[in-house]
């Protein structure tokens, strides 16, 4: 079993069995929303921030041939490489596409699942994120997001660029970051897991304390008329 070590942005290690070894390289998360979306043969799949496809690949397994997963990344590159690990490995039902994640390049009501690790703490205007994700999900869709946030007695630096990097520069307090989820319209949030990440060892030595790893899950109202009052 290939493991993908533990790091400031990754604070225990994942197994990366399920996704191609040049996505696990480039790997850089905290958490496993795959996992925890409980993803269906059929269903269709969006990685926000997907990067190297680390998470969509894994996803593809669970979708099979019948679903379909899509990652979207504002990072030219990054598409590229994704783009070619699907060529490579002559995988149909993931794709991946250009576009930032407050504007997400996919049809409104057309998606089960939205999956993000990592990623949403570094956008400026994260309710806007949340908005987009609400707009693409089908009514009884589903959200899960592993994500970095702060303490509340934590004051973070957002002119420090190794902040940036360490993907603590956008982190916001817990009870803010579910706040901007509940008005987007989601409902049944919940908060599945919460590792702090402290430093002081070899594996985690850029980490920070007051900064922690959590992985919130949400739905989406099964009600269409609660979901088409959200669309504009």
């Amino acid at each position: 079993m290939r493991k993908v070590p533990a790091s400031c942005c990754n604070p225990e290690s994942v197994s990366s069995d399920a996704a191609p070894l040049e996505a696990s390289q480039i790997y850089a998360g905290c958490g496993s929303p795959v996992e925890m979306a409980a993803i269906k043969e059929g269903e269709v799949v969006v990685d926000l921030g997907s990067g190297g496809g680390f998470d969509a690949f894994k996803a593809s397994r669970l979708v099979a041939p019948s679903g379909l997963v899509i990652g979207v990344d504002a990072t030219a590159e990054m598409i590229w490489r994704a783009r070619e690990t699907t060529k490579k490995h002559d995988l149909s039902n993931v794709e991946f596409r250009l576009g930032e994640i407050e504007h997400v390049p996919v049809d409104s009501n057309s998606v089960d699942v939205v999956i993000s690790n990592c990623v949403i703490n570094l956008a400026p205007n994260k309710g806007v994120v949340f908005k987009e994700a609400y707009r693409i999900l089908k009514p009884g869709g589903r959200l899960v997001v592993s994500d970095i946030i702060a303490q509340d007695d934590f004051k973070v630096d957002r002119k420090d660029l190794n902040a940036w990097v360490e993907c603590i520069a956008g982190a916001l307090p817990e009870a803010e970051y579910v706040a901007l989820i509940k008005q987007a319209g989601f409902a049944n949030i919940r908060v599945e897991r919460r590792l702090p990440m402290s430093g002081g060892t070899e594996e985690s030595a850029c980490c920070t304390q007051g900064i922690a790893s959590v992985t919130i899950t949400a739905t989406v109202p099964k009600e269409a008329e609660s979901k088409g009052s959200r669309i504009r």
